[in-house]
């Protein structure tokens, strides 16, 4: 497979090339050309001219394009999500599921398009401006280097690429190294729709090589969900050039069962809310905040509940929990499992690694003071236990993190769950559920370490586009 530069399949100008591999089986499935900073620096080249082509036509015919675009995913939906199946290692339920989202994503930010209007500002809201008209219009931010991670690839395609586009931008999509294929093929489906040579482009640049965007001072954004570390050293280069940036960052969500809440309705959602893509969830819960009168309870039947998935081949119809990205992932889950045991917990289920499949694992009896309590992300299927007494206690041990992305609370009082969620400091807190809600609707963000800036139909324009005041004077 190609990558998409200026409207072409290409290789890189280096000829080189890496492969993908299946994570569950350990089989190459393609070999994808392996970008370097001359590729970046001609992709750059050619949004440069395209989006200024983009950028006059109409939002009625961008949303015409994207429209056919979505045919063209309809038409191809079980492929891409073998496709995304194979590469990501997700059970082919979710990634069906994920590409069934792509119209739910595009079509959201379309038809938001054409209601984001400018706003007026009369003559004489102010003293000395009896006279004065003052229009505000949003304009197109430019050139948008969209960086994708590897475990909702086309989600976060949804969510940075068809707002990028229906705002008049150019986009340049850099995937991760581990799965690029599937938004390869999207890429061509934009362009085989119509989308003009430049506007949107896919580079498969592994590792560092990606930082030649963010350094580019034509680069006008940086839209970047992935680890805090990487959210930081982009958010540094970007600096340099004054670029733009949207940081969607790294996350340890606490999950808090309060005394009166509901453990069969709390393990239902623990589900739902950690297992899901094995665990690889940014807003996934990470931190199980039980209280003590009902820890044993939630530990038993939450290894109740988990033994009863189907741990299997991401390709089989039946499997409720696949692989990690790679084995090294389950490696690096594997050390912080070991070191949370080390620090005092109790392994009930699980805890064993076997290639890239980690299996699901509870650990109960985990202090307060160890590392998973506080700011170690687990990015794998992995339940770690902690208990308390008050609810300050849990508010205490939830905000003590570094991240603050999501946050949920359980309780069958409304009033006390509300009070419990005012205090978290996340950007988003699910009372009665778990903290991994992702509406496209939604301003999607977090606080402190989990990143700058919010993505959603409420909010991505904003960041995508830049405010210009157009002022007719002596106009009354």
């Amino acid at each position: 497979m190609k990558m998409i530069i200026n409207g072409k399949h290409v290789d890189s100008e280096s000829g080189l090339t890496f492969d993908i591999i299946n994570p569950a089986t350990g089989e190459v499935i393609e070999a994808v050309p392996k970008a370097t900073e001359k590729d970046i620096t001609a992709a750059i080249d050619a949004a440069e001219a395209g989006q200024k082509i983009w950028a006059k036509v109409p939002v009625w015919q961008r949303a015409q394009i994207l429209y056919k675009f979505l045919d063209i995913v309809e038409e191809n939906k079980e492929s891409l999500a073998q496709t995304l199946c194979a590469e990501n290692g997700k059970p082919i339920v979710e990634a069906r599921a994920e590409i069934g989202n792509i119209r739910i994503g595009f079509s959201g930010f379309i038809e938001a398009a054409k209601h984001y209007y400018g706003s007026i500002i009369p003559q004489g809201q102010e003293q000395g401006q009896d006279k004065n008209l003052q229009l505000v219009t949003r304009e197109p931010i430019g050139i948008v280097a969209c960086i994708i991670p590897f475990n909702f690839p086309c989600d976060l395609y949804d969510q940075k690429v068809a707002p990028a586009l229906m705002m008049g931008n150019a986009a340049i999509v850099l995937p991760s190294s581990d799965n690029p294929l599937t938004l390869m093929r999207l890429t061509g489906m934009l362009v085989e729709a119509g989308v003009p040579d430049g506007v949107i482009q896919c580079l498969t640049a592994p590792g560092s090589t990606k930082a030649a965007a963010v350094r580019d001072p034509r680069v006008h954004l940086v839209t970047l969900t992935g680890s805090t570390e990487v959210g930081i050293d982009t958010a540094r280069l970007a600096a340099d050039t004054l670029t733009h940036t949207a940081l969607e960052l790294g996350g340890n969500d606490a999950f808090i069962v309060l005394d009166d809440g509901d453990v069969d309705l709390a393990v239902e959602e623990l589900v739902w809310g950690r297992m899901y893509n094995t665990g690889q969830v940014c807003c996934a819960s990470k931190r199980f905040l039980i209280h003590n009168s009902l820890k044993e309870e939630f530990a038993r039947k939450a290894v109740e509940k988990i033994k009863q998935l189907k741990v299997g081949m991401p390709a089989d119809e039946s499997t409720q929990i696949g692989c990690l990205i790679s084995e090294k992932a389950a490696i690096k889950v594997e050390k912080q499992v070991e070191k949370t045991v080390e620090q005092g917990g109790k392994i009930l289920l699980g805890g064993k690694r076997n290639g890239a499949f980690y299996e699901p694992t509870v650990i109960t009896d985990v202090p307060k003071t160890a590392d998973v309590a506080t700011d170690m992300e687990i990015f794998g299927p992995v339940i770690p236990i902690i208990g308390f007494d008050t609810d300050e206690e849990a508010i205490e041990i939830a905000n003590k993190s570094i991240f603050g992305l999501s946050s949920c609370v359980f309780s069958r009082d409304q009033k006390r769950a509300f009070a419990v969620a005012s205090q978290m400091e996340a950007g988003g807190a699910v009372i009665n559920g778990a903290s991994f809600f992702r509406a496209f609707e939604q301003p999607f963000g977090g606080w402190k370490h989990s990143g700058i800036g919010t993505e959603g139909v409420f909010s991505t324009f904003d960041e995508m586009t830049l405010s210009k005041t157009i002022v007719l004077k002596n106009i009354f």
